[in-house]
């Protein structure tokens, strides 16, 4: 489990998650190797829209930016039942790439105090569509978000970019560890050899975004070619 910072792209904390659990005890030991939290924005997946989680946040100073899911259906259900069909979108979004062209759409309004979730400023729904240029194919959903951040410090196109920056952890990190590295059919998995091998891998995703690397595999390749550029890479 990584924590990644949306801006650099580098990962500034992990943590090990055993075998016979699952990310969410892990939270806020994973927050807490981070430093000091005053004023930072965290995302997260929708696992950890937690209550408790809003509430350590906010003691640490920090706002949160979290989707809900089915796995907090109740919470999904009071956001999705606001008046979000009388409200205008405020911000659009088009991206083309991959023979797919995606347009996200966000409507931001208060959050209400019968929706009960800690510290709620705000609620989002961004309806995210996607064409498929070589199918015609085109699907929509809607994804809810809630944060604590009040709408004097989060218009609707900065919060629908930090969940955007969330989704792009995909691909700038689960992406590469698992492709790049080839780490799903890695055999180290006794003692803390998987643990010490993740560290590895996130160091060098880090020192390669930091050198400007946005193509992570070209960078190995290039630094496979030409020890003395890895070595001013660390030096």
């Amino acid at each position: 489990m990584a924590a990644l910072d949306h801006a650099t792209g580098t990962v500034i904390g992990q943590e090990s998650i055993g075998q016979k659990t699952n990310e969410i005890p892990h939270f806020q030991s994973l927050m807490g190797k981070i430093g000091d939290l005053g004023g930072v924005i965290v995302t997260a997946d929708a696992l950890h829209t937690q209550r408790g989680y809003a509430e350590y946040l906010q003691q640490q100073g920090a706002h949160y930016v979290l989707t809900v899911k089915n796995n907090q259906r109740a919470l999904r259900d009071r956001i999705s039942s606001q008046t979000w069909a009388a409200r205008p979108v405020q911000h659009v979004c088009r991206q083309k790439g991959h023979g797919r062209t995606t347009t996200w759409q966000a409507t931001v309004q208060p959050a209400q105090e019968w929706i009960g979730f800690p510290h709620a400023k705000q609620t989002m729904r961004l309806t995210r569509d996607r064409h498929n240029h070589r199918t015609g194919e085109t699907t929509s959903e809607h994804v809810y978000v809630i944060t604590s951040l009040p709408a004097d410090q989060a218009t609707p196109e900065q919060l629908a970019n930090y969940i955007r920056g969330h989704w792009g952890i995909e691909n700038r990190l689960h992406w590469v560890r698992d492709v790049t590295f080839d780490e799903d059919r890695s055999r180290f998995r006794t003692g803390n050899a998987a643990h010490v091998m993740a560290t590895i891998r996130n160091l060098a995703i880090s020192v390669h975004r930091l050198a400007g690397a946005t193509n992570i595999a070209k960078a190995l390749r290039v630094t496979g070619r030409t020890p003395k550029i890895a070595y001013q890479l660390i030096s």
